[in-house]
């Protein structure tokens, strides 16, 4: 079941003759438009931007079916979550607890998560690589072209097996990153400037290709973590991120296998298919958010986001169709197998 997105400020969600519906302020004093309706047994959570109120009604139903409500910011920065009851599986939760403070059983599972994400961000420049003809050309000290990048990361994918401790993962992790960030540029295929990308940056992001990314990033990872509640495991408690306050350190985890395959792909889809354009952002140069994504950029791109949620393909082991979406159920239920078994963890791999 999809998510509810709500991002008309000034709108309210109530919940009437089984519905979750999204209303704002009418003309007339006092008058209330309803801008959108859904059965509500068909929403699987909430996710609510900026300046929207939930009623009483509402947030009981919500908690009452364990659906998970999500307040972000407009720029989707994380203010809270409203949940239900966290379920009778604390015999889960307690094997949970106990793996993560195993450092032989912690550095095997986040090496899993490591090596996933770097295989699927080789696949990814792979793909662009015999999709882009001609090649981009070479540029020094930027990875080489995308082959070239792939490569490298092909060699950290070994270096990470060899790692004897999470913080040398984290490394590998690390320098992954650059080698993809660093020829991200050549993946998008315009040559207009407002797409200019040299490095990854956030808090706030700089320029509107680090705005969808940061965006994009946000959504993914409370889609997983509604994932990894469902099951019954911590969202807090990981293994490859170290444990932090209010950081759903597990949720990371699990996003890094998605992150590249996800959101990455969505973001390029919108600006080499001109789905999101230079005009949805507002540039404000010094200001505390330089960039801003307007509301109707906001607004396709969630709807690319939740097209990609929910692309069915056949899945790489199981062979059985599956979108994304219930690709986070199954990784969460395999690492929750794993917890009690004590088999190691595999990643989610595109080939």
């Amino acid at each position: 079941m999809p998510p509810l997105y709500i991002t008309t400020q000034g709108a309210k969600l109530r919940y009437r003759k089984r519905r979750l519906v999204v209303e704002k302020q009418g003309r007339g004093k006092g008058e209330r438009k309803e801008i959108a309706a859904v059965p509500a047994v068909h929403v699987s959570q909430v996710l609510i931007f900026g300046n929207v109120s939930v009623t009483t009604p509402a947030i009981g139903f919500l908690l009452a079916n364990e659906i998970d409500v999500t307040f972000l910011t407009l720029r989707g920065r994380y203010k809270g979550r409203l949940v239900g009851p966290s379920g009778g599986n604390s015999r889960l939760r307690l094997r949970q607890y106990e793996r993560a403070i195993d450092p032989a059983w912690a550095l095997e599972t986040a090496r899993a998560i490591v090596t996933g994400k770097l295989h699927n961000t080789r696949t990814l420049l792979r793909r662009y690589a015999r999709r882009l003809t001609p090649s981009p050309p070479q540029e020094e000290g930027r990875g080489g072209d995308l082959t070239a990048a792939a490569d490298q990361i092909t060699d950290l994918i070994s270096s990470a097996d060899r790692c004897r401790a999470i913080n040398s993962l984290n490394g590998v992790e690390g320098r992954g990153a650059a080698v993809y960030f660093g020829v991200l540029r050549r993946l998008i295929q315009s040559d207009d400037e407002a797409w200019a990308f040299t490095k990854r940056n956030r808090r706030p992001p700089r320029d509107p290709v680090n705005v969808l990314l940061s965006f994009g990033y946000t959504v993914l990872t409370h889609n997983v973590e509604s994932a990894v509640r469902a099951v019954g495991l911590d969202a807090y408690i990981g293994f490859l991120h170290q444990i932090a306050y209010n950081r759903p350190s597990l949720a990371l985890d699990l996003v890094e296998e998605f992150r590249c395959i996800i959101v990455d792909s969505v973001v390029l889809r919108c600006i080499n298919n001109n789905i999101i354009l230079p005009k949805h952002f507002a540039i404000t140069p010094g200001g505390t958010y330089p960039v801003l994504l307007s509301d109707e950029g906001r607004s396709r791109f969630i709807r690319e986001l939740e097209m990609r949620f929910n692309l069915e393909f056949k899945h790489p082991d199981s062979k059985e169709r599956v979108t994304y979406r219930r690709c986070f159920e199954l990784q969460a239920r395999q690492l929750a197998r794993c917890l009690q078994t004590g088999d190691v963890y595999r990643p989610f791999k595109v080939r």
